[in-house]
């Protein structure tokens, strides 16, 4: 019961997509403006989440850049956050932003994570400039601007719960060898956390890993042999990962995981490092990753980790070649034997 209440109201009217969506209806009634938007900032990434549009074309998830907006310099100081001319604010008339699109006046405040540091913003734009007395209209902005934010710490607090109760609930589906999540279960939960993607603008890096020689390890050494491999790739996966993270076998040798939100802002998928792990825990694998974009998704990250896993897994291949000794061969009336061209 406690359950289906919090996914209730994660995903019911008073979740922080239905909650911005009324605040840009209720803004642009009271104040008009061609674009109202919620955005999210995540690195140089600047991205719509919710749109209010009467003129723009702008719909989410549109990506801009954040430094060439105008509320990159407004949280910097630079500029005001109401500028009824934005031709007359220095900061404003030189940002790439008002070079590409027409935009006469702009209003934003910014929204915080529960910790105080930016999340992204509540803005407006218009193409034509609007009277100075647009200004006094500040307050109310800002008390939305709070009210967002408040409403996403809930969300965030909520959604939390809710993936923890999934993972409970999807944890039958293990793989039985390691006890990690099985390709049924990461089916499952890469749809799910594609769908907090989406809603929040989360980052997200998917990594793929591929055991190598795991074949010959089972012809030489036998299948338990093979087995304990694949159970020391698990391990290491497991230590070198956060609980929140997403780690399954979806296949023999091959391994997959997913980092959400949470990682430190900026921090790249960390395929050396785990090779690294590996290496030293002596399992030789394969490994590639990818990072979440807009446009594919996790699905098409995922993708895109796998082909570079393949390709890590051949350049592992051709050097081995490279450095294979040759194989002497004797040559009639040679007292020594003389290698291969």
């Amino acid at each position: 019961m406690i359950l289906e209440t919090a996914v209730s109201e994660w995903t019911g009217p008073t979740s922080f997509s239905a909650t911005a969506r009324t605040v840009l209806q209720q803004l642009h009634h009271r104040l008009g403006f061609g674009l109202w938007m919620v955005t999210r900032v995540e690195g140089d990434d600047w991205i719509v989440l919710e749109a209010e549009d009467h003129g723009y074309g702008v719909e989410p998830p549109t990506l801009f850049r954040w430094t060439d907006s105008f509320c990159s310099r407004m949280v910097s100081g630079e500029g005001p956050r109401i500028a009824p001319s934005s031709a007359e604010v220095p900061a404003y008339a030189e940002a790439p932003l008002g070079l590409k699109i027409p935009i006469g006046a702009y209003i934003g405040v910014p929204l915080t994570w529960p910790d105080g540091t930016l999340f992204g913003t509540l803005c407006a734009i218009d193409p034509l400039p609007r009277p100075q007395e647009i200004t006094a209209e500040l307050p109310f902005v800002e008390f939305m601007g709070r009210i967002l934010s408040e409403q996403l710490w809930k969300d965030l607090m909520i959604a939390e719960l809710v993936r923890k109760a999934e993972r409970a609930r999807i944890d039958a589906e293990t793989d039985a060898l390691t006890g990690l999540f099985n390709r049924r279960a990461w089916d499952k939960l890469l749809a799910i956390e594609e769908e907090r993607c989406r809603r929040y603008g989360h980052p997200a890096c998917i990594l793929s890993l591929d055991i190598n020689g795991l074949k010959a390890v089972n012809d030489t050494s036998g299948h338990e042999a093979g087995d304990r491999l694949i159970r020391k790739a698990a391990e290491v996966l497991v230590a070198n990962f956060r609980e929140q993270d997403v780690v399954a076998r979806v296949g023999g040798d091959e391994f997959a995981v997913l980092m959400t939100e949470g990682r430190a802002k900026g921090e790249v998928c960390p395929a050396t490092q785990i090779r690294l792990a590996l290496d030293k825990a002596g399992v030789a694998a394969a490994v590639g990753s990818e990072t979440r974009l807009i446009e594919g998704g996790l699905e098409q990250a995922w993708r895109n980790a796998d082909a570079r896993m393949y390709e890590d897994k051949q350049l592992s291949k051709d050097q081995l070649q490279r450095t294979e000794p040759r194989i002497p061969v004797a040559v009639s009336g040679s007292p020594e034997p003389v290698p291969l061209p």
